[in-house]
């Protein structure tokens, strides 16, 4: 047995979500915390945490580190060539 103190609005939200949704608060309580354990045992990694940071994402250049010497080179003649 687990009692837990909720904030007001935290409170009534839950109730009304059961309510809505016809399952026990006890329901909702136990699944959300299985599913926020979950996502904790899946980013135990640092790599994990900074997963969505990582790679060609933001540029779409997969060898930008491997190349930035030659970008570095080309934008300095772009800007002195004028």
């Amino acid at each position: 047995m687990l009692t837990v103190r909720l904030d007001p609005e935290l409170e009534e939200f839950l109730n009304q979500y059961s309510k809505d949704q016809n399952v026990s608060k006890s329901t909702v309580v136990k699944e959300a915390l299985a599913l926020y354990f979950s996502k904790i045992r899946l980013s135990n990694r640092p790599f994990d945490l900074g997963m969505d940071l990582f790679g060609q994402f933001g540029s779409g250049d997969k060898d930008r580190s491997a190349t930035y010497k030659k970008r570095i080179k080309s934008k300095l003649r772009e800007k002195h060539s004028h």
